[in-house]
């Protein structure tokens, strides 16, 4: 195959900040888990998928959640051919903030690309410490049927899961992402195969 019919796809990842998202991209293209936490405020990946037995070069474009980067972040929106709105499920507020800011600066800058929406930290849910922490406020970590609920509200092509931390529904997160980005006669019927059912919170495509 010559290196001009491999199909490159720009893919956008937003969400609030330190809710996970550069580890997210750490993990998935150097397969390493930062321990310190680094304030993006732009940087590219890139980086290559194996769809149905075919190359896809992934250009992955990271994004700074704080709102003092608002302006800059628009600059990463052109030519988008999909995007990962992120939230972490130790964290309500980041939910609520895919409804109130991610998705409409997403529809406004990138109308009618795809979004996978992702509840990142999974690992936290069940942790003792984060359901203590966050019952002092009356929440609670993020439950798969609030990420699900959130997606189609937004009108997410697939609502997933994963832990950077534990390597845990990585893969199957990008392979979404990059099959929601291709032409459907290319990305073609098995997209729901790759991923896990929604009983086991890992992917739910609608």
């Amino acid at each position: 195959m010559q290196m001009s019919e491999i199909p490159r796809r720009k893919i956008v990842i937003v969400g609030d900040g330190a809710c996970g998202k550069t580890c997210l991209l750490i993990v998935f293209v150097r397969n390493e888990f930062p321990e310190a936490y680094v304030p993006t405020v732009f940087e590219n990946h890139t980086t290559s998928i194996n769809i149905d037995g075919r190359g896809v070069e992934l250009t992955l474009w990271d994004t700074a959640g704080q709102e003092d980067f608002d302006r800059l972040r628009t600059l990463s929106y052109p030519d988008t051919n999909s995007v990962l709105v992120t939230f972490a499920i130790d964290s309500p507020d980041s939910l609520e903030n895919v409804q109130e800011k991610w998705y409409p600066e997403v529809a406004q800058y990138c109308p009618g690309v795809p979004i996978v929406l992702v509840g990142l930290k999974k690992d936290l849910r069940n942790n003792p410490a984060v359901i203590a922490e966050l019952a002092k406020s009356g929440a609670s970590p993020v439950s798969q049927h609030q990420g699900a609920d959130m997606a189609r509200r937004i009108g997410a092509v697939a609502y997933m899961e994963c832990s950077a931390r534990n390597r845990e529904g990585i893969q199957e997160l990008f392979q979404a992402v990059t099959r929601a980005s291709l032409p459907k006669q290319t990305s073609g019927a098995p997209a729901q195969a790759n991923g896990a059912s929604a009983d086991e919170g890992c992917c739910t495509l609608f």
